[in-house]
C-alpha cells in the first residue's frame, strides 16, 4: 500500500504561504507605523524644546536689552551731572584764585597791623585747607570719571556678549533646520494625516 503524501497539495500550500505573507506584511506595517509614530512624537518633543529654548533666549535678550537701556540712561545722567560738577568746580577754583589775589592785596595793606596780620595768616591757613579740599574734590571727580569710563566699558562688553549670543542662536537655528531635514524628508516620503 502506497503512503499518502504528508504535504498539502500545492494550492493549499500556496494559500498558506499567501496567508503567512499577509501576516508578515501586516506585522511589518505595524512596526513601521509604530516607528513613524515614535519619530513623530520625538520630533514634536524636539520642536517643543526648541520653542521653549527660543522663548527663554528671547526673555533673556529682552531683559539684557532693558538692562542695557537702563545702564545707558544712568550713564548719560551721571556723565551730565559730572560734567556740570566739573564746570562748577572750575568756576569755584577760578574764584578761589581771585580770592587769593585779594587776600595778598589785603596783607600788603594791613601789613603794619600785627593783630590783623595774624588773623590774615589764620585765614591763609584756612584758604590752604579749602584749596586742599578743592584739589581732593577734583581728584574725586576724576575718580568718578574713571568709574563712568569703567561702566561704559562694561556696557560695551555686554553688547559684545549679546552679539555673540545672537550668533550662537543663529547657529543653533541653522543646526536645528539641518537636523530636522531628515524628518521632513521622511514625512514627504510617507505622508500621514
Amino acid at each position: 500500500m502506497a503512503e499518502e503524501p504528508s504535504t498539502p497539495p500545492p494550492a493549499d500550500q500556496e494559500a498558506i504561504l499567501h496567508q503567512q505573507y499577509r501576516r508578515a506584511l501586516s506585522s511589518f506595517e505595524g512596526i513601521i507605523l509604530s516607528q513613524i509614530d515614535i519619530k513623530n512624537r520625538l520630533g514634536d518633543r524636539l520642536n517643543y524644546s526648541i520653542q521653549a529654548g527660543i522663548i527663554v533666549l528671547g526673555v533673556i535678550a529682552v531683559s539684557i536689552l532693558v538692562l542695557l537701556l537702563t545702564l545707558s540712561t544712568q550713564v548719560n545722567r551721571i556723565s551730565g551731572v559730572v560734567a556740570e560738577m566739573n564746570h562748577r568746580f572750575i568756576s569755584v577754583s577760578s574764584q578761589m584764585h581771585r580770592i587769593r589775589g585779594h587776600m595778598a592785596a589785603m596783607e600788603q595793606r594791613v601789613g603794619l597791623l600785627g593783630e590783623i596780620q595774624e588773623k590774615t595768616a589764620v585765614m591763609d591757613r584756612d584758604m590752604g585747607r579749602i584749596g586742599a579740599d578743592m584739589s581732593q574734590m577734583q581728584r574725586r571727580v576724576a575718580g568718578i570719571d574713571a568709574h563712568v569710563a569703567a561702566v561704559r566699558d562694561n556696557v560695551g562688553n555686554i553688547s559684545i556678549n549679546m552679539d555673540r549670543m545672537n550668533t550662537e542662536v543663529q547657529v543653533m537655528s541653522v543646526e536645528m533646520q539641518r537636523v530636522s531635514r531628515p524628518a521632513r524628508s521622511m514625512n514627504k516620503m510617507i505622508p500621514f494625516p
